[in-house]
Order: structure tokens, then C-alpha cells, then sequence
């Protein structure tokens, strides 16, 4: 999936959207839901895929939970552990909506691509400045 770059390092922060699409109080998707379907579709495991974001097992099943709940087919399949181990898959419908909500993402930014460079104009000079995440 594409997203937008970060800046490297070593060069001033650009200016970069950071999307939640809202669909209801509790029913939205954003940057880190993407990254832990991401995560989850490379590792196989909603554990590894949790645990290499830094958070828990549990707030990883809480994420993945409500993402299936959300939709009307799930984003994701698992298997309980065991002899066998368990595991964790995207769905069809999971590939979808990761794709989606990644396209969304890249249009947006190339959609206001002048206005953020127009805000960033505005910007003061601090020789310290970084605006990761938009902080």
C-alpha cells in the first residue's frame, strides 16, 4: 500500500495530512488502524502486529475487534493458538478497505499539496521546529 513519505531526517518537517475518516463515535479509521492491519497482514499475528506499534496484545484485539464490528464483512480472520499456533489474516474486505483508506490518504495530500505548502509559509522560523504527527 502507498502512503505518504515521511521527510527524512535530516530536512525540515513538511507539512503532511494525517487522515481519520469518522463514520460514527466509535466507528473510525485512521493512521494507526491502517498500520496495525499493515503490520498484522506482513506478521501474521495480531501479537507481533501489537507488539511492534508498542502496544498491548489486548488494545491490538480491542483495535481489530471494532474494525470487524464496524464493517459489514470482517477485516480480519484469526485462529486461536494451540499445538497448531494461531494466526491472523486480512480478509478480501480487509485488502479493500486498507486500499481504500491508503488511496484516500495519498489523494488528499496531493489534493491539498498547495495549501499545505501555503500554510507552511506561514510558519515561523524556529531553527528547532518539527511537526511529526502534526504536534
Amino acid at each position: 500500500m502507498s502512503q505518504p513519505p515521511d521527510p527524512a531526517p535530516d530536512t525540515p518537517a513538511h507539512p503532511r495530512l494525517r487522515i481519520r475518516i469518522v463514520f460514527g463515535e466509535a466507528e473510525m479509521i485512521g493512521p494507526g488502524k491502517a498500520e496495525l492491519l499493515e503490520r498484522l497482514d506482513r506478521t501474521g499475528s495480531i501479537a507481533a502486529a501489537g507488539r511492534e506499534m508498542g502496544m498491548s496484545y489486548k488494545r491490538a484485539w480491542e483495535l481489530i475487534s471494532t474494525l470487524n464490528a464496524m464493517f459489514r464483512d470482517p477485516l480480519v480472520s484469526s485462529t486461536r493458538g494451540g499445538t497448531g499456533g494461531g494466526g491472523a489474516v486480512l480478509t478480501p474486505n480487509g485488502r479493500r478497505v486498507l486500499a481504500l483508506y491508503r488511496a484516500f490518504e495519498v489523494e488528499a495530500a496531493a489534493a491539498g499539496a498547495d495549501r499545505l505548502q501555503d500554510l507552511r509559509a506561514l510558519l515561523s522560523e524556529a531553527p528547532d521546529r518539527d511537526i511529526p504527527d502534526g504536534k
